[in-house]
């Protein structure tokens, strides 16, 4: 608890025993009230204090309004038992929403721990300087303990380790890290000491940039908010003018007919009217419930930059996809070995990797990578690259050319015809012909089983949209049994596709495109909802997108999608539950069947129920 709610607690508890007290005073009528005013003042002043400053600030229908005249009226009749005990259970639900909240944020401040405290900045008698991430300038060298956070983006300068991403990514694999290569702020460096410099200043780093869209995703608020800020607008007003004609109108009535005006009982029914009406429970809880459903995601590694998206993906319907590094790994491996007569897989792979070895485009990365040894300088000589065609050199004394159709039929050799997918390096060795490589971009782990989930949880089409050629474009989307797919786009025509797309749904479907963020920035901003894929550490992904997963896992799409349903799920159960029981509550409360005890249930007990019901949007089961 924090300080102000421990004060509350108190108050609350004296006024507890204040009122134990009381109901054995053997005191009647005015000195009795008089009594009673000193429990009700100490739980109650700061309710009648917000509402005497709402009339002077003309805001005067709110919740502190409704339990002010329902309190002060009920005093006034004679009813302090009933006065004094209104206000102190609306005080307990208070404390126990306030509670409920602020564990809420902690449980997703400690998902979401990831804001670094110090940088340590390396002094020049070798000591460590510990400073604010703020005043650290990009080209800083900082370093980085075992066990530290990772305060800014930078590159690593000197040390080994292997850095814990979970709190970003919501995996729980440690990544492996040395020299020259990237690191994030947010990941906590586990074993080695690290150096890095500091390529972002604090404020621009991803650290910096993830926190800013969790804090700030609650300005984006779903219909569901926009309706319930819109309902409390004018049902508060609506229920204190029904309470007021429920004093007035009955006992009039009774007047003209002849009949006794029993004002008190009229008036009383319309306080306990007033009592049952108050909004909270739905005036907090479903705020709450997108905040658990967005602190869940984000949890998990996708960040939801607004209730408003979270709400529109339990209405997604449309998925599609860009393929290179969304569905396919981006990256070049090699797929297939085929050597001709007299060579080996491995003599081949050998010949190719060394004829490649001074290349630095991905195919010739990829056949050094496949081959996973170390390539001796002095084994290579004469390396000729023909453009268009492959490269020539010296292996070992033996002349290699490695390359295409074209460098095959340049040099006269029958070679033979590829039927697979991707990329052939077709290998000449001393003028006979080898055998060819196939390379080619892979399907990621776990893109076929996303693609089936995605349909189990009620897509009804996903598309998948890609520049590369029609025979590769068809046979990923076969493999991964894709309902639609078009090849050799542009990324105007993409947009083209999309338009398409969103036109022949319904208004009530909506349409999400994933990419990675980077070069799909125009059909992000088209779609419905703009899924960036893969975007750990990539400014443009989480500028462009409006769900940012922080992973390359493609299930993430419909865990996202799952989580969106739960939320709006519990909200759904919120509105229902609390609009029934209330409008029972009022009708039983203007018959004279409902007293004051009722009216307590009818707001504390229902807001402290649909807390604790939104409360559940934050366990999320991540598989």
């Amino acid at each position: 608890m924090t300080k102000k709610q421990k004060k509350v607690l108190v108050r609350i508890i004296v006024a507890a025993v204040l009122l134990i007290i009381l109901h054995f005073v053997p005191l009647e009528g005015i000195w009795l009230g008089l009594l009673y005013l000193i429990p009700y003042a100490v739980i109650g002043y700061d309710i009648l204090r917000k509402a005497v400053l709402g009339i002077m600030h003309g805001e005067v229908f709110d919740e502190n309004f409704l339990m002010a005249v329902a309190t002060v009226g009920a005093m006034g009749l004679g009813e302090y038992s009933e006065g004094v005990a209104v206000m102190l259970f609306y005080q307990i639900g208070e404390l126990f929403q306030a509670v409920a909240v602020g564990k809420s944020r902690q449980n997703i401040s400690a998902l979401m721990d990831i804001r670094p405290d110090y940088a340590n900045i390396e002094a020049e008698d070798g000591s460590l300087e510990q400073v604010d991430p703020d005043d650290v300038e990009i080209g800083t060298v900082i370093v980085v303990r075992p066990g530290e956070k990772v305060p800014i983006d930078g590159v690593v300068v000197e040390g080994t380790s292997t850095l814990n991403t979970s709190a970003l990514t919501g995996e729980s694999v440690p990544r492996e890290i040395t020299v020259d290569q990237d690191v994030i702020s947010g990941c906590v460096n586990l074993t080695g000491l690290l150096k890095i410099r500091t390529t972002k200043e604090f404020g621009e780093s991803t650290v910096s940039k993830i926190l800013d869209l969790v804090e700030n995703s609650s300005m984006k608020k779903s219909k569901s908010e926009n309706f319930i800020t819109k309902f409390a607008r004018y049902y508060t007003p609506a229920v204190c003018y029904s309470a007021l004609a429920l004093a007035i109108l009955p006992p009039v009535i009774n007047l003209i007919m002849g009949n006794p005006a029993v004002w008190s009982t009229w008036i009383i029914r319309a306080l306990t009217f007033l009592v049952i009406s108050c909004p909270c429970a739905l005036v907090i809880s479903i705020p709450l419930s997108f905040f658990g459903g967005i602190g869940a995601a984000s949890a998990c590694g996708i960040l939801v930059k607004g209730s408003n998206y979270l709400e529109a993906l339990s209405e997604t319907k449309y998925v599609v996809f860009d393929k290179t590094g969304t569905l396919t790994k981006g990256v070049f491996d090699v797929t297939g070995i085929y050597p001709g007569r007299d060579f080996t897989e491995d003599e081949l792979l050998e010949y190719a990797a060394y004829a490649e070895s001074y290349s630095s485009h991905p195919i010739s990365k990829s056949l050094k990578i496949s081959y996973g040894k170390e390539l001796e300088a002095s084994n290579v000589s004469d390396v000729e690259e023909i453009s268009g065609h492959g490269v020539t050199a010296k292996v070992n004394g033996k002349q290699v050319a490695a390359g295409n159709a074209k460098l095959m039929k340049s040099l006269n050799l029958a070679y033979t015809e590829n039927t697979g997918v991707g990329t052939v390096v077709h290998v000449a060795v001393d003028g006979k012909y080898a055998g060819y490589i196939l390379i080619s971009d892979v399907i990621k782990d776990g893109a076929k089983e996303a693609i089936a989930s995605l349909k189990n949880s009620g897509v009804k089409k996903c598309v998948m949209l890609t520049g590369d050629s029609k025979t590769v474009a068809e046979h990923v989307a076969g493999e991964l049994k894709l309902d639609e797919v078009h090849s050799e786009l542009l990324p105007a025509d993409k947009v083209s596709c999309v338009e398409k797309l969103l036109q022949d749904k319904s208004e009530k479907e909506k349409l999400a495109f994933v990419g990675d963020g980077i070069n799909d920035a125009p059909v992000l901003s088209r779609a419905d909802i703009g899924i960036a894929m893969g975007a750990l550490g990539s400014d443009a992904a989480i500028e462009a997108a409006d769900v940012v997963l922080m992973d390359d896992n493609p299930a993430k799409i419909a865990l996202a999608m799952r989580i969106s349903r739960k939320c709006l799920r519990i909200v759904y159960e919120n509105i229902v539950f609390a609009l029934a029981v209330k409008a029972i509550c009022l009708i039983l409360g203007a018959l004279g069947i409902a007293n004051m005890w009722v009216a307590i249930f009818a707001d504390v007990g229902v807001m402290v129920l649909a807390v604790l019901n939104a409360i559940r949007c934050l366990r999320i089961k991540n598989n």
